[in-house]
């Protein structure tokens, strides 16, 4: 992982477009090709980045703006970039960190996809079992399976689904359609709650959301009253 500490300017030119102005920033250039843009505030999320697969160019010689120390292009598959006009360079070092042992899923959320596993068909009629936790260079898909007419697809459990779930799912499903073997591979969000907006997000990617029913699938009933 490549760290720099930078005075910069960030411009996303794409489908949509956006601009950060000359401020003090981190740029987190990750092994996986990511790059992120983080300021001091704004909580955990950047302020703009680009998933993979993308590409970094180091801009030199005249490409270089005026009055900038360094001009960087981070393009996507789509055509999309991400330029950012560095003024001032404080820091930067590169680091290995390794192969990471991936995150350890809570009760809940580990019996989910055990159960889940188990009731496939609760995916759709005609789902078939793949393998679980079917491991990518960028950590393991929940489930793959297949549904009814033989397609491939990711699932993504939570057990509260929210936009970073939509956007894990959305980087697994970036690598796994780059395997021809694999590929075309759809996707599934599935969660016991989904917030509004992370339905919103999956939905205008191709990705189809499942709330699951913790009890259902372990096959008790509940006393409470429901009106439907």
């Amino acid at each position: 992982m490549r760290l720099v500490i930078a005075r910069c300017q960030v411009d996303y030119v794409g489908r949509l477009t956006a601009h950060l102005a000359m401020a003090r920033r981190l740029l987190l250039i990750k092994a996986d090709g990511s790059v992120l843009v983080h300021s001091d505030g704004g909580s955990y999320k950047p302020l703009n980045w680009m998933s993979p697969p993308c590409w970094l160019a180091e801009r030199d010689g005249d490409a270089v703006p005026e009055g900038a120390k360094a001009f960087w292009v981070v393009t996507n598959k789509a055509g999309e970039e991400l330029r950012i006009t560095i003024e001032d360079i404080e820091h930067d070092s590169s680091h290995e960190l390794g192969v990471d042992p991936g995150l350890v899923k809570d009760g809940v959320e580990a019996h989910l996809q055990e159960l889940l596993a188990e009731h496939v068909q609760t995916l759709g009629p005609g789902y078939t079992l793949i393998r679980r936790e079917y491991m990518t260079a960028i950590g393991p898909v929940d489930l793959l399976c297949r549904d009814a007419d033989g397609a491939t697809v990711a699932v993504e459990i939570k057990r509260r689904g929210e936009i970073d779930g939509v956007e894990q799912l959305t980087r697994y499903l970036e690598l796994l359609n780059r395997d021809p073997l694999l590929a075309p591979v759809g996707g599934v969000f599935a969660a016991q709650q989904i917030k509004p907006q992370a339905r919103t997000l999956a939905e205008d990617r191709g990705i189809r959301c499942l709330t699951l029913d913790y009890d259902a699938l372990r096959g008790t009933e509940t006393n409470e009253f429901r009106l439907f």
